[in-house]
């Protein structure tokens, strides 16, 4: 076995090439900056180029590397070209970050057959076509490689919110995670997700003036917790010290999940 610092804790991804997901907005957009900020050259995959191109020119600014990447996240061609363009331009991509969602926010019984196949194939097809083609990759690379899945605690508790199909897709994503862990373990390439609850971003704005706005008084720590606050447990999944992890759902969420918030 070869010998480790103490403590083993380093988060330099020097030399690393990321592809995220959903990096438009949110935590995508969050993620991409704190990659780069620790030396992976980053490329950010969305619909919204203009969005992309202005958070790679930040990225530059700060002296990190960063590539825009138009990316349709039901299209299966475009999302493999994605991929093709990143390798083409940093190298072979050993950090995938399928952060891509989108919510119902309908009961089930009320969605369209379009809005079904919507939902289906930007939080389950998607990820699961990008995990393949980036460990695919890998693999002819015999290069090892880390992917984080963004699942959510929507997986462990669903509260009948209208929120059905999202639920079940981010459970989808939680098991898709332990599987493809144990079917590329061999390759040493790592599968994990981040269940996050609910953060403040652009796809929970609604949600926040449904249930009150933030601060909340409803929630544990009568808080909504910010995109920066998934910085470390991001970090852990991609960096050095965790190599021994595949195939965990590490649930972030502040004390959410609680049925009621205690009276102090």
């Amino acid at each position: 076995m070869s010998e480790y610092p103490l403590p083993n804790n380093s988060t330099d991804l020097a030399g690393r090439v990321a592809l995220v997901t959903g990096a438009s907005s949110g935590l995508g957009e969050r993620f991409a900056q704190v990659l780069a900020s620790q030396g992976a050259a980053v490329v950010l995959a969305a619909r919204r180029k203009d969005r992309l191109e202005t958070l790679a020119d930040k990225i530059r600014a700060a002296g990190g590397k960063g590539l825009a990447v138009q990316m349709d996240a039901t299209d299966a061609d475009s999302m493999i070209a994605a991929v093709a363009m990143a390798e083409a331009e940093f190298g072979t991509v050993d950090i995938l970050i399928n952060n891509a969602g989108i919510p119902d926010a309908q009961r089930a019984h009320k969605m369209s057959l379009e809005l079904i196949d919507q939902v289906l194939g930007v939080n389950l097809r998607g990820p699961w076509i990008l995990a393949c083609e980036v460990a695919r990759r890998l693999i002819a690379a015999k290069q090892p490689g880390r992917i984080v899945n963004i699942s959510s605690t929507a997986h462990f508790r669903y509260d009948g919110s209208g929120a059905a199909l999202y639920s079940v897709t981010k459970t989808a994503i939680a098991r898709m995670t332990e599987c493809l862990s144990v079917e590329w373990a061999p390759y040493n390439i790592n599968v994990n997700a981040i269940a996050p609850g609910m953060f403040v971003s652009e796809m929970t704005d609604g949600m926040f003036e449904r249930m009150g706005g933030n601060p909340a008084p409803h929630l544990a720590r009568e808080r909504v917790p910010v995109p920066a606050q998934l910085d470390s447990t991001l970090l852990y999944l991609v960096s050095p010290p965790s190599e021994c992890v595949t195939g965990a759902i590490i649930r972030v969420d502040d004390g959410q999940s609680s049925a009621v918030r205690l009276r102090k």
